[in-house]
């Protein structure tokens, strides 16, 4: 593609004297390789007519001796096929790095301790940790990292709970066997958040229990508090692991990040923030988002506050030249207001931090709330899939069940709702992670017959539409990596198989006078779709 731009602007420049790079795209293989609508483009700058500026470039392109054919359709396209070998050098050709040298911070999972991490929990932890794999292919130095809540008002509606439940005998949680632990303190959040909203004496309790999760000044507190923080961390590393993401190098909490976040907010007073009766207020409204608290009237920091601490938190460890906050889209107004306090505020972190929100996972009964309690558990949903994968006769392997859950997510563009269907994820047919884990043990099966390393030839006539794919795949790559959208991935990943079944069932590889030649071909697209399942995080088995 890139010699095809280059002749396209080198004839620009001789024959009209100007200096435009063309735009190419990938029609349908009946159209050729690539197409430009370029010639259109010209016709309004030189006010001729685009048709016979179109032939003229083909002629020109003709000239070269470098392409298979040059057709010119319809107002003013230009249809470029190329030659074999170059169609072939293309499935070889490697993505171009596109943040070479950039160091990225990347929040990769965030649950709150005290509570349970549920599907949209993971839904994140996964978005998340692809992205920081297409920031990693595109050339940029990625440093995972995570960010949790351990104090505040959530800390208090669980902590209201777990005393009750403990009167006073810390034994009694630790008697809860421990793959009942999420649950429990899931149970104990959504009793205690009942308990605020219906009793006000409760409520009351709660609020000096949340403010007490700063302190740790009572020794039962506190031995709770520790112990069921430890749980939670326990749960949520244990989790994110089975979803199938990196390791992360940080955990930072809000209780690290509270006091210089409220450092920033009263030293930046006027100026950026406006004191009102004893809170401390941005007027976000002037940014495109709404005005917000960072610190209340009682002087303790609020989310915002600690947001601010973060970013400062990641400055000092990492030094990073973005740092990315992926949220769900309810929240995006928010950081677009955070965001706009720290450019004021913290000039030297302008331009650094960059949130990206998803949209959220829907059920057949709506969005999952924890406020309520009624939550689908990561733990749950793995059952789920397990005894779906065991109903259509395979083996529910955490790397099966992860590349189904994986793909789900990241078929979708983001912004977009996930509506989940467990039955649809773990079908082996149609777009799903399942579908191509199998279509690469499929592929591996079939290499098994050969004792050496098959080899391709020269491109054969019916080659032509796979190797035509296989050679979009750095395309593909590059462009996910410049969006930072994964859907892109998954869509072309969907397709090559889509190919090569079509190829497969017209083209017998084993016994062949070919079979050499075509195993290399299928050698070639099994690592295409390895390579590719690994940027969205997903195993590529060889049995299955």
């Amino acid at each position: 593609m890139v010699q095809i731009s280059q002749d396209i602007t080198r004839i620009i420049s001789e024959e009209f004297d100007l200096d435009i790079i063309p735009e190419l795209t990938r029609p349908d293989a009946q159209f050729g390789d690539y197409t430009t609508n370029i010639a259109l483009k010209l016709a309004k700058q030189l006010g001729q007519n685009p048709r016979v500026l179109a032939e003229k470039l083909a002629e020109k392109l003709a000239e070269t001796g470098e392409y298979h054919s040059i057709e010119v359709a319809g107002p003013g396209f230009v249809n470029i096929t190329l030659k074999n070998e170059a169609l072939l050098a293309l499935t070889r050709k490697e993505p171009t790095p596109v943040r070479p040298g950039q160091s990225v911070v990347i929040e990769t999972n965030n649950p709150n301790p005290f509570k349970a991490m549920h599907v949209g929990h993971a839904f994140n932890a996964i978005l998340a940790d692809t992205i920081a794999n297409l920031l990693a292919v595109g050339g940029a130095s990625v440093r995972r990292v995570s960010y949790h809540g351990d104090v505040g008002l959530h800390v208090g509606k669980s902590m209201y709970s777990l005393l009750r439940y403990a009167e006073g005998d810390i034994e009694k949680l630790n008697a809860i066997p421990e793959v009942e632990r999420n649950t429990f303190m899931s149970k104990m959040y959504a009793e205690g958040s009942a308990a605020y909203k219906e009793d006000e004496t409760a409520k009351q309790a709660i609020n000096v229990l949340a403010e007490q999760s700063f302190t740790l000044d009572d020794p039962l507190y506190k031995e709770i508090y520790e112990l069921c923080k430890t749980w939670s961390f326990e749960q949520i590393d244990a989790l994110v692991a089975r979803l199938g993401n990196q390791p992360t190098s940080a955990r930072f909490l809000e209780s690290l990040a509270d006091q210089k976040g409220v450092d920033t907010v009263k030293a930046n007073t006027p100026e950026v923030f406006q004191e009102s009766n004893g809170a401390y207020i941005f007027e976000g409204s002037k940014h495109g988002s709404f005005d917000n608290a960072f610190v209340s009237s009682t002087g303790r920091g609020l989310y915002a506050a600690r947001d601010l601490g973060l970013m400062q938190l990641k400055q000092d460890l990492f030094s990073p030249d973005k740092s990315y906050i992926v949220t769900a889209e309810e929240q995006r107004d928010y950081f677009k207001g955070v965001i706009a306090a720290a450019d004021l505020a913290i000039p030297a972190l302008k331009g650094v931090t960059v949130n990206i929100s998803h949209g959220t996972v829907k059920l057949s009964t709506g969005k999952m709330s924890s406020r309520s309690g009624e939550v689908l558990e990561v733990a749950w949903l793995f059952d789920q899939f397990a005894e779906a994968i065991l109903a259509r006769g395979g083996e529910p392997a955490d790397e099966i069940i992860a590349g189904a859950l994986r793909y789900q997510f990241l078929r979708v563009k983001i912004g977009g709702d996930v509506i989940f269907d467990v039955e649809e994820a773990v079908s082996l047919t149609g777009n799903t992670g399942s579908y191509l884990q199998y279509a690469h043990a499929r592929a591996r099966r079939i290499l098994e017959k050969f004792e050496t390393q098959p080899t391709l030839g020269d491109v054969r006539p019916e080659d032509r539409a796979l190797v035509r794919k296989l050679g979009e795949y750095h395309e593909i790559i590059n462009l996910a990596t410049v969006s930072l959208e994964p859907h892109h991935i998954c869509n072309y990943l969907f397709e090559l198989a889509q190919e090569f079944n079509r190829y497969y069932e017209k083209n017998h590889v084993i016994g062949s006078d070919y079979e050499y030649h075509r195993a290399g071909l299928v050698a070639l697209y099994a690592d295409t779709l390895r390579a590719g399942l690994m940027v969205l995080g997903i195993t590529a088995p060889d049995t299955m």
